[in-house]
């Protein structure tokens, strides 16, 4: 069971579904969970804290000035416990509060030392629930890895109908179950991933680069955020894709600069799925002003840029993944296993990018996965959010 013996904190806001939450916290219990309570002060003013006292068989935390029954600091050790954090119902108070950083009251304070997975049910009036201002809160809570249950529409406790409704207590449940059934696999861990090409400057207006739009690579960074790992996306010049939620995204331009950022990085990193296609050279001086055309041939001396995921293989640690990618035009064995062998990695995911729908900037992939003991799994055409999910799964069969 996904619940069994997991710490919960169950925070409860001052509306007027804060009944539901008591049915939450029960369906929560009989799962096998621990269930911790914050209650906002105006929470109380709908339903007792002995009522949750009750259901839970744990105390009721209301107040940031209580006396404690033990020494230690109540919200950090509320927040370290925590495996699972709800906040249910969210009334727009609390997610304007969490998302401007405020920390007024106990829950507030705990939500800013919270390390566990967040989930927050919205439950307002809709015309409050639709407001560019909860909007836009929402979506700052969404970009920071927060997951939200989204509300019901229906008959409002106001009088009117519509959007706003905290669903069902079962819902609820429901849904953080189905999440955290895929979702936890990769909790604690910090998985590194390069996406995109590098744009390698002529001029300020000329570059070299390639054909990569980099939606591999985010859709494997969506992936490993969706199952609960640490994210940090390292994307190049071609990439003009709008940041996914829940992870650090760093926005490179060149192979040297994507180098810096990938190094740093890379040191604490337990997966490293290197997607990036970068250039193998880069001019050798880039001319400080438009090249103008002048002559009938110009001629750009290129040199070599530095093999990231080569220095990557060289440093790898031990316990350390390190997947990387091979697109060909010609001889797609024969190059993925000599960059397999010599690039040190755990497997390649190779694909020529002359076959229909496995090119770049497609929604599709068809690739084949070779191993470091040397079986080849070939994979049929699948969209990259699949083919995303296939290559987690095989990192998570290495680390078992």
């Amino acid at each position: 069971m996904v619940f069994e013996g997991k710490k919960i904190v169950l925070g409860v806001t001052g509306g007027i579904a804060a009944y539901k939450a008591v049915e939450i916290a029960s369906r929560l219990r009989k799962k096998g969970a621990e269930v911790h309570v914050i209650m906002t002060q105006e929470a109380t003013h709908f339903v007792a804290p002995l009522t949750f006292r009750e259901i839970t068989g744990q105390p009721v935390t209301t107040d940031m000035w209580t006396e404690p029954s033990h020494w230690h600091v109540a919200h950090i050790a509320l927040a370290q416990l925590a495996e699972i954090f709800l906040i249910a119902p969210a009334t727009a108070n609390i997610i304007a509060k969490a998302a401007a950083g405020i920390a007024d009251d106990m829950l507030t304070t705990t939500l800013l030392a919270v390390k566990a997975p967040i989930f927050f049910a919205p439950a307002m009036n809709s015309a409050m629930y639709e407001n560019p201002v909860t909007q836009e809160n929402i979506a700052k809570l969404l970009r920071l890895g927060w997951h939200k249950i989204e509300p019901a529409a229906g008959y409002l406790a106001c009088g009117t109908a519509g959007v706003g409704r905290l669903p069902e207590p079962v819902d609820i449940v429901g849904e953080i179950e189905k999440s955290l059934s895929v979702s936890s696999s990769l909790y604690g861990m910090k998985v590194l991933v390069t996406a995109g090409g590098t744009l390698e400057a002529i001029d300020p207006v000329r570059f070299i680069g390639n054909r990569s739009s980099g939606k591999m690579g985010y859709a494997v960074a969506k992936e490993a955020a969706r199952r609960g790992a640490e994210v940090v996306l390292v994307a190049g010049g071609t990439v003009a894709l709008p940041d996914p939620p829940g992870m650090r995204v760093l926005h490179t331009e060149s192979a040297l600069a994507m180098r810096e950022a990938v190094l740093q990085e890379a040191v604490e990193a337990d997966i490293i799925v290197k997607a990036a296609a970068v250039a193998d050279y880069r001019p050798k001086e880039a001319a400080g002003q438009k090249i103008k055309k002048n002559a009938e041939e110009i001629t750009l001396v290129l040199e070599k840029n530095p093999d990231i995921l080569m220095e990557l293989g060289a440093r790898k640690k031990p316990g350390q993944v390190l997947v990387g990618f091979a697109a060909e035009t010609q001889n797609l064995m024969e190059y993925a296993q000599r960059k397999l062998t010599k690039k040190n990695l755990d497997f390649i995911v190779a694909n020529d990018v002359t076959r229909t729908g496995a090119g770049f900037n497609t929604e599709t992939n068809l690739v084949k996965i070779l191993s470091r003991d040397g079986s080849v799994e070939e994979v049929p055409l699948m969209g990259k959010d699949a083919l995303a999910a296939l290559i987690l799964d095989r990192v998570e069969f290495l680390q078992k």
